[in-house]
């Protein structure tokens, strides 16, 4: 606050500058111009449009949006975008920590009854109690939860609502393993209080800024974002639907005798039942002129059939947590980053990032530590990293952006105890505590063990 005027100001710490405007409320600085010929507008109801001068065309779709071929960022996103990305992900970020409520929500769960013991204790809390602080209690382990065990909590859940032996969700095909609302679920007379309460927590995930198991398919996540599918959309859960439906599109049908109706078949738990795609449909043959309107409601109908019930508890859920509104800004991709984090470990990111107490990088232990990670697959290097943090996702910045009980906390290797004793590892930290093991053969036994045998939190 200025004195005398008492007109508030804003200072850049970084950069060591101070501003009147509010940099909430800025755009995104020195973003990608347009290419030559584009003009950008908005439209009377507020909506960003985009004219081709060069064809002479409107489009919806911002030209400059997945056209580099550049180098990927720490953001799985080409560079030219990776500060609009930013931007975007620090205003939601914002926007959940001024709508925490203050104090703490407290879980206390076991881990043999887990999913019933969380579906039970969130689903009896108002939604607005969801946003307060977490903090969360394996009984029989002592352990101070400051985040390392819910980065734990959310990540075992997710691993157990979202696994398709529970027949709630479904891999979208043998290749693809996102997962997609399974229309079976119905079997589960409580099916809709189920996908009401992982609306709930999927949202929690988003708004503590926690990772999850297992990621949706794409389409699912338009979904979420309330944005249209397209026929594009399919290829990635069908392909070969998709195939066809691209062959009707691109080819004379009238002498095909394809038999199309307006309606479809879909088949669930072994019942067949037929859908018109509208009123009187089954009656109404697809030709040349009309096969357009047909592909349109195919493609709606391809990702709603028997799951609309499912899909509208799941938002509800959501919705109580985080309003939709928040993500608009998000496109699927974007939003699949911030909830399930980075896949691929980046080992040189990782070992750039660390810091060392009483040990150095030149200490020999700290060597045989990385090339240890250097020597290990990446689903092993995934169950160090989750032995450490709680979780084996990694944030959208990388490495540098690991998160801690007192925020920004980078991954750290302690000197700690004797040859003898095994790694222990300090979630809430980021940090473990290695030996001064002798050889490279010894610290390999000990931290393969510790990582494959050990579970539960050492105590702060």
């Amino acid at each position: 606050m200025e004195q005398g005027s008492g007109r508030p100001y804003y200072v850049n710490h970084r950069t060591r500058t101070t501003q009147w405007e509010d940099p909430r409320t800025q755009g995104v600085p020195d973003e990608e111009p347009l290419p030559e010929g584009w003009e950008m507008c908005v439209s009377q109801d507020k909506k960003t449009y985009f004219i081709d001068h060069n064809t002479r065309t409107t489009t919806f779709e911002d030209p400059r949006k997945g056209k580099s071929n550049g180098p990927k960022g720490a953001y799985g996103i080409p560079v030219a975008y990776e500060r609009n990305f930013r931007w975007k992900l620090s205003q939601f970020r914002y926007l959940c920590q001024s709508n925490q409520v203050a104090s703490h929500l407290k879980l206390s769960v076991g881990r043999e009854s887990l999913f019933e013991e969380s579906y039970q204790q969130i689903m009896r809390f108002p939604a607005y109690d969801l946003r307060r602080r977490l903090f969360i209690s394996f009984r029989g382990e002592e352990g101070l939860d400051y985040g390392g065990i819910a980065r734990e909590w959310f990540f075992m859940l997710s691993h157990e609502v979202l696994n398709p032996m529970y027949c709630l969700f479904e891999y979208a095909n043998k290749t693809n393993y996102g997962l997609q609302i399974n229309a079976g679920s119905y079997v589960n007379p409580d099916h809709l209080q189920y996908f009401k309460f992982i609306g709930r927590f999927i949202a929690m995930a988003l708004f503590h800024g926690k990772f999850i198991y297992s990621g949706f398919s794409m389409p699912f996540y338009k979904r979420l974002l309330n944005r249209k599918l397209t026929m594009r959309d399919i290829e990635s859960v069908d392909p070969e639907f998709y195939n066809s439906l691209i062959w009707i599109k691109d080819n004379e049908i009238a002498e095909c005798d394809l038999g199309l109706f307006f309606s479809s078949d879909f088949e669930v738990l072994g019942k067949v039942t037929q859908h018109e795609l509208k009123p009187g449909g089954a009656q109404v043959a697809v030709t040349d002129e009309n096969k357009e309107e047909y592909l349109e409601l195919i493609t709606q109908w391809f990702f709603s059939r028997g799951v609309e019930d499912q899909l509208r508890a799941f938002m509800e859920g959501f919705n109580d947590v985080i309003p939709q509104q928040w993500l608009q800004y998000f496109d699927e991709k974007e939003l699949e980053l911030m909830l399930c984090g980075m896949q691929e470990i980046d080992v040189n990111d990782w070992q750039r990032n660390a810091v060392y107490r009483n040990y150095t990088r030149a200490s020999k232990q700290v060597g045989w530590f990385w090339q240890y990670v250097k020597d290990c697959d990446n689903e092993k290097r995934s169950r160090l990293l989750q032995f450490v943090t709680g979780t084996c996702r990694i944030p959208v910045g990388g490495f540098n952006e690991l998160m801690g009980s007192n925020g920004p906390q980078k991954f750290c290797i302690e000197k700690v105890g004797k040859d003898s004793w095994l790694p222990r590892s300090h979630t809430c930290f980021n940090r473990l505590d290695l030996p001064p093991y002798k050889s490279y053969e010894q610290l390999a036994e000990k931290l393969t063990f510790a990582i494959e045998e050990t579970e539960g939190f050492s105590q702060e």
